[in-house]
């Protein structure tokens, strides 16, 4: 059985393609889905729309970007182990194998009264359905100073994978031996909780065979390490002892970047030589923007059933924008969950079926601890009814015991097999 024949007939099993009526069919076939964002939840929604659809539905996906290129192992190119085009997918696929019609551009405004939507190139398009997965805006004025930082150059944050990624591997490769880099973290949630630990490892693993005298900083606002904390701790202090320091409670509120200054709410100036500055984060601009992060104004809050904003009918969100279930990651693993439940949604709302009344998701989170070894965190999650959110199966998942390279070989297997299932 081929790929296609196989998810083909996983949809049939959920009812999604077996008994569609006429006036099933010809619904869906009317129906205008605009698709916005193609990171792991927008491009998985566009492709499985269609083909829980059986290639009917009209699926366009508006996407800035020519590639995608994928934030999970893009530390491995801040420290120099790989590099950008290893971990960038085209998006021609979507449109060759799956009929989704993709518009390189960006959505300037959504009018959800008259049900539109408006590109930066001044086009505006309808919508009976929108999707919406605009990943997440870095605050940077919740750091006095570190807006300007980043327009000099002088800060990047490199929390998207893309040219800032590649910048930042080349201010690490040019900070003298005996140097600090100084990466701060903001209070959880933020995208990819184990991110910063990762990439903490990643630039020591650098310094270590380039610039042995050199320094990790970890400047964390969280009490204590939000993700895989005992395995991250046991590598620091076996692999790179002396060179990582970990410092818990320190929440970054300036910078100046004349003297590469960071200043905090409680304890004394530090000085670094190159500064990685994670500021809080929210929902996506265009989310915050059509008022649907009414989760404390930072985050969308969705009907776990199908993803559909609470704020807004027909807008589904998925992915970094969404205000979590308890235990729930924002992951790229997590967003591509949830683009398979709302596809499977709004193909059944479309057709008049009832919707898949018990989803269960999963989710794996990969960590390189240095070019080889990996760490991971794995879960399973089943939507509670009584309480209308997910829970995390008890005794599902779990931690590594120990880093392993066979881990790292499993961690670029889980990254091909996600890419193919998003866009290939």
């Amino acid at each position: 059985m081929d790929r296609r024949h196989f998810i083909g007939n996983s949809a049939a099993a959920l009812g999604l393609l077996a008994g569609f009526s006429g006036q099933a069919r010809a619904n869906l076939q009317k129906a205008e889905i605009l698709v916005i964002g193609g990171g792991y939840g927008g491009a998985t929604a566009a492709k499985y729309l269609r083909l829980f659809s059986n290639n009917t539905a009209k699926v366009t996906l508006i996407e800035p970007n020519a590639s995608f290129v994928s934030c999970p192992l893009s530390n491995l190119v801040v420290g120099g182990s790989r590099t950008l085009s290893e971990i960038t997918t085209p998006y021609d696929n979507l449109s060759k194998r799956h009929g989704v019609k993709i518009i390189q551009d960006s959505v300037a405004s959504i009018d959800t009264d008259k049900k539109t939507v408006k590109l930066a190139s001044g086009k505006t398009l309808r919508y009976d359905k929108a999707v919406v997965s605009p990943g997440v805006t870095l605050m940077m004025n919740s750091i006095e100073g570190l807006a300007q930082a980043n327009k000099a150059g002088v800060t990047l944050q490199a929390w998207k994978a893309g040219p800032e990624t590649v910048a930042l591997h080349k201010q690490l490769a040019s900070m003298r031996d005996g140097g600090t880099f100084a990466i701060s973290i903001p209070e959880a949630p933020y995208r990819c909780p184990p991110g910063p630990y990762e990439r903490a490892c990643q630039v020591a693993n650098y310094l270590k065979q380039n610039k042995p005298k050199s320094k990790v900083l970890i400047l964390d606002a969280n009490q204590d390490v939000t993700s895989k904390g005992a395995l991250f701790k046991k590598v620091w202090a076996e692999q790179y002892a002396g060179m990582i320091e970990y410092l818990p409670k320190y929440n970054v509120t300036a910078v100046d970047a004349k003297t590469k200054t960071v200043k905090f709410e409680v304890q004394d100036d530090i000085k670094a030589d190159v500064l990685n500055l994670l500021p809080a984060m929210s929902a996506g601009e265009i989310a915050v923007k059509t008022g649907l992060a009414n989760a404390n104004g930072r985050w969308v809050n969705v009907n776990f059933l199908n993803f559909e904003s609470t704020a807004q009918k027909d807008i589904h969100v998925l992915g970094d924008s969404i205000q979590i279930a308890p235990a729930m990651p924002k992951s790229g693993h997590m967003a591509n969950q949830h683009a398979k439940v709302a596809a499977a949604a709004i193909v059944a709302e479309l057709s008049g079926w009832e919707i898949n009344p018990a989803p269960v998701l999963t989710n794996t989170c990969y960590s390189f601890v240095n070019e080889k070894e990996v760490v991971h965190v794995a879960s399973v999650h089943q939507y509670n009814a009584a309480e209308k959110t997910f829970k995390t199966v008890p005794g599902s998942g779990g931690l590594s015991p120990a880093p392993s390279t066979l881990e790292g070989v499993y961690a670029w297997g889980w990254a091909h097999n996600i890419w193919a299932d998003s866009l290939g």
